[in-house]
Parts: structure tokens; C-alpha cells; sequence
């Protein structure tokens, strides 16, 4: 019988790059099995991947990923949304890069962690539900695999949970800014049937930031309607 005490918190596997908020963990795979890298289809073109995942939040993730990779000789290979939040209403994240080199998966990976930190400043969890946004002044690859950014330009994220509040914020944002859609995701559209209705949008820099502050002023104002404030796992940063 295992002794799972005897297994120190502090790990120390090559594997193991590090973690933070939200549930998230990072990690490095140097010689990823033929085998099993013809079953993930993300491609054979690189074996050492870089593996990045949380419990709680994806867009702050996504975009510190997309950060990550345009600072380092790596590539996103494939991104999913696994339905989590630890049982409520949205999403977590897993997220697979390559590179050929490891140490270049590594500090990838290194950065997401650390951006993750920061970007989590604009997620807001209540006992009622949740609200996530993000922005980019100039997308990339991570971004635009994942919600369909235009590469280059500014994007903004918004979700909301229950997803009554999110169309909502939705809303406000197209009729705050001349700004274009890239994604619009619902229950049963784009996700994994959880709670949220989710809103990519780009354009002018100005005009998305501006739709995602008053996405964020309204949903704010309607989560907390519901009748307990939300706790920020970082500091609000928008």
C-alpha cells in the first residue's frame, strides 16, 4: 500500500515546471511516446510539449499562453476547454505547445505561469456566479486557436456566468464601440454545455478595451445583484 504522506508537496520531477493561481499547473514533456503523440493529434512535428492546465478560468490563461509562445521558438498545438470551475458554472483549460527545443517549451511554460498571475485579476467568482475577461492589444496564435482573434490586432474576451448576465455584456460591449465579433459562445455553442455566454471581439485598440470596461461595469453590477460579492484571485488590471 501506497503512503501518499511520504510523497513531499515541494516536487522536484523534470517534468514539473510549477503552478499558480487558479488550480494551474505546468509541466514538460522532453520526449513525448510516438505512440501516444499520434493519438493526441496535435500533429508529429515536435516531441518536446509543453503542458499547461487549471481548474478555474481559461481566457487570462489563453492569454498569457498567446503572450508566452510570441516570446519563445514554440507553437500552440491544441487548446480545449474542459467543463470545470470546480463544479460551477464555466470552464477550466488545458493547453498543449511544442517546440523543438525543451528548454524553450520550459520557459513558455514558465511565462504562462507567471502572466496567469496577473491576468486572473479579472476573474470574479461569487457564490451566485462568475465573470472573466481579458484583453490583448495584439493577438496571436493562442488567441486566435482559441476564440478566432485576428492575429496582430486588439481583442477582448468577455464570460458570464449564469449566462443570462453574459448576453447581457455582451450587448453593452457591441453597443459601447464600433468593434467585430470573433466568437460568440453559448451553453450549447462552443463549449462544454457550461453556463456562460462567452464574447470575442476585435478592432481598434481604444474601442475594445472601452466594450470590455463597460461589459465589465454591467456585469459587475448584475452578478452582485444576485446577492453576494465576488472574490478577484488577483488585482483587477483593466
Amino acid at each position: 500500500m501506497i503512503d501518499v504522506k511520504s510523497i513531499s508537496t515541494h516536487c522536484t520531477r523534470t517534468e514539473f515546471v510549477g503552478t499558480t493561481v487558479l488550480d494551474t499547473i505546468g509541466l514538460v514533456i522532453s520526449g513525448i511516446d510516438d505512440t501516444l503523440l499520434k493519438e493526441m493529434n496535435v500533429g508529429m512535428k515536435y516531441h518536446a510539449l509543453g503542458l499547461f492546465s487549471s481548474r478555474t478560468g481559461a481566457a487570462g490563461q489563453i492569454t498569457a499562453i498567446d503572450d508566452a509562445v510570441k516570446a519563445t521558438n514554440t507553437e500552440v498545438l491544441s487548446i480545449e476547454f474542459p467543463r470545470d470551475t470546480k463544479g460551477w458554472g464555466g470552464h477550466g483549460n488545458y493547453i498543449v505547445i511544442g517546440g523543438n527545443d525543451v528548454s524553450d517549451v520550459r520557459h513558455a511554460i514558465e511565462l504562462g505561469l507567471e502572466l496567469t498571475k496577473k491576468n486572473a485579476g479579472e476573474l470574479y467568482i461569487s457564490e451566485s456566479g462568475h465573470l472573466e475577461f481579458t484583453y490583448s492589444a495584439s493577438a496571436g496564435a493562442a488567441l486566435q486557436k482559441a476564440f478566432h482573434a485576428v492575429p496582430g490586432e486588439a481583442f477582448g474576451f468577455m464570460a458570464g456566468s449564469p449566462a443570462a448576465i453574459g448576453l447581457v455584456m455582451a450587448d453593452t460591449a457591441m453597443k459601447a464601440s464600433a468593434v467585430n465579433i470573433t466568437c460568440y459562445m453559448t451553453p450549447s455553442i462552443g463549449t462544454s454545455h457550461s453556463n456562460e455566454v462567452i464574447l470575442g471581439i476585435s478592432g481598434d485598440a481604444s474601442a475594445v478595451k472601452a466594450a470590455v470596461l463597460e461589459a465589465r461595469q454591467v456585469g459587475l453590477e448584475l452578478l452582485i445583484g444576485m446577492g453576494s460579492y465576488p472574490e478577484i484571485p488577483g488585482t483587477p488590471y483593466l
